[in-house]
């Protein structure tokens, strides 16, 4: 008799927002589950974790998909483990804390089912340190006390206020917008200071998160009257009075700026990155795509031919992968290379290189095709260059060369195509004015952006990467607001700071 195998579920805590506060268990078991059944408040950038081709269901997003129930959630969980799958069950915060992961752990547990609970960082936590207000201090707080503002009716030990109002520490508050004149009355009934500081902090750790301070007494105004929505934690204690001086997470230089990046999904980290340590909202949506060239053959004749260029031009970091890669496909290795130069465009296009291990021999200080044009012309006669391009391009970098008595040979190593539409999300936030910069790093992006979008990029501010960018961006109708200095994804960081630094009202 063949013994029936059974799934495993784990209960993980996705972190208060911020997909980087996942715990790096949490994101192990993503990667090898079949199913993730997720919460609303669960950031979905979280199950770019999960391996490709797991189920991905939403358990409840107002508005947009049926709220599952709790009793729902339960069987489902112990169906799929019974059919032995492996299972996610993935939770905004921490699931031992107001999630009901002790619930779904119960009724795994009386099934005989395999669990595990994965611990999350709880708001709590997070809007704590986010918001500058620490939960404990050792002058202030010895103690913390994490409180529900939704009680289940009839349930066994209800909120003790007066014992609540006693306590030496800090209060912390979950689910307590639609509740608040209640607990809050309950607090001063119970002989809690009206005075007594209070934090509302909205969708803590996230980019539009928004920190409300106000008193015990005025919590109830001031929490209508800003209009703040769930989710809000409301922390209540003398810790609060340290938000002035400790909060750091709203005062970085783009928080509360949303940023397109449009380079392509592979190469967008590396943008994106900065953009967010820096506090912005950052949004993709890419304006070109990379691919393999339609027909590999000249590629490949080069290739088995490397030993009659004395250089070998690369223009970009895709050209070099895309080069060096398929080397292989011809039975060869870096040892092909061994009496070609290597020439890059940019600081990035060298580092490229460095990757597999070939140290550039000519970068220019400026990362433009004119410079490197320029710093390869003086002592090219005579030699014999392999460009390897994109699919399109300006020919400055040839027609330099030749020009200079060069032999040239170019070959296609990849295929840069436009986007032909942009996410509906994206159109609609771009024609309502809601994206503040856009960033155009390239000519060909720029175009495909205008084809995207047209006249409503005059909706928001353009960072451009390089002077050739920006005149394309102007025979197009639109001019760009700020213009990276040095010509690569840090000098267009730095151009959208010195921007933002520049429109900031000066103080008195």
């Amino acid at each position: 008799m063949t013994e029936s195998v059974t799934g495993t579920v784990y209960l993980v805590g996705a972190g208060p927002g911020d997909p980087g506060m996942i715990t790096v268990r949490g994101v192990a078991c993503l990667a090898k589950a079949d199913v993730v059944l997720y919460d609303y408040l669960a950031n979905p950038l979280i199950l770019s974790h999960a391996r490709p081709g797991a189920d991905l269901v939403c358990v409840g997003k107002h508005g947009k998909t049926k709220i599952w129930t709790q009793v729902e959630i339960n069987n489902e969980l112990v169906r799929l483990a019974q059919q032995g799958k492996t299972v996610v069950r993935l939770k905004g915060g921490d699931p031992a804390v107001f999630a009901r992961g002790a619930e779904e752990a119960e009724v795994l547990a009386d099934h005989g089912l395999a669990f595990e609970i994965v611990p999350g960082v709880t708001a709590a936590l997070a809007a704590g340190s986010c918001a500058g207000v620490p939960i404990t201090h050792r002058d202030t707080a010895s103690a913390a006390a994490l409180v529900t503002g939704q009680q289940q009716e009839g349930a066994t030990e209800p909120i003790d206020y007066a014992a609540l109002a006693r306590f030496p520490g800090t209060l912390v508050f979950y689910m307590g917008v639609t509740t608040i004149d209640e607990w809050t009355g309950g607090l001063l009934a119970a002989g809690k200071r009206p005075d007594t500081p209070v934090a509302l902090i909205r969708r803590c750790s996230l980019p539009d998160q928004q920190t409300v301070l106000c008193t015990l007494e005025t919590a109830a105004e001031r929490l209508r009257s800003t209009g703040l929505r769930p989710p809000v934690v409301v922390i209540v204690g003398e810790v609060v009075q340290l938000a002035p001086k400790l909060s750091w997470f709203d005062r970085r230089a783009l928080f509360g700026r949303r940023i397109l990046v449009t380079r392509p999904a592979h190469q967008a980290a590396g943008l994106a990155e900065p953009l967010q340590e820096l506090g912005a909202e950052v949004l993709f949506q890419p304006a070109i795509e990379i691919s393999d060239p339609a027909d590999w053959s000249p590629v490949d004749a080069a290739l088995l031919q490397l030993e009659k260029f004395d250089w070998l031009v690369f223009s970009s970091v895709n050209g070099v992968h895309a080069t060096l890669g398929r080397l292989k496909a011809v039975g060869r290795d870096l040892r092909a290379l061994g009496r070609s130069k290597l020439a890059a465009v940019g600081a990035a296009t060298g580092a490229a290189l460095r990757g597999y291990h070939l140290e550039p021999d000519v970068i220019p200080e400026r990362f433009i095709a004119e410079e490197l044009a320029a710093a390869l012309a003086a002592d090219a006669a005579g030699k014999r260059y392999l460009l390897l391009r994109a699919s399109r391009g300006r020919e400055v970098l040839a027609e330099t060369l030749v020009a200079a008595g060069a032999v040239i040979e170019q070959v296609v190593v990849y295929q840069s195509s436009d986007l032909a539409e942009p996410d509906g999300q994206i159109a609609a936030d771009m024609a309502s004015g809601r994206i503040d910069w856009v960033t155009v790093t390239s000519s060909a992006i720029a175009r495909s952006l205008f084809a995207m979008f047209g006249d409503r990029l005059q909706q928001t501010k353009l960072a451009s990467i390089s002077p050739q960018t920006s005149s394309v961006l102007r025979e197009l109708g639109l001019q760009p607001a700020a213009e990276a200095v040095q010509y690569d994804m840090p000098g267009v960081v730095q151009a959208i700071l010195t921007a933002e630094k520049a429109s900031r009202p000066t103080k008195p």
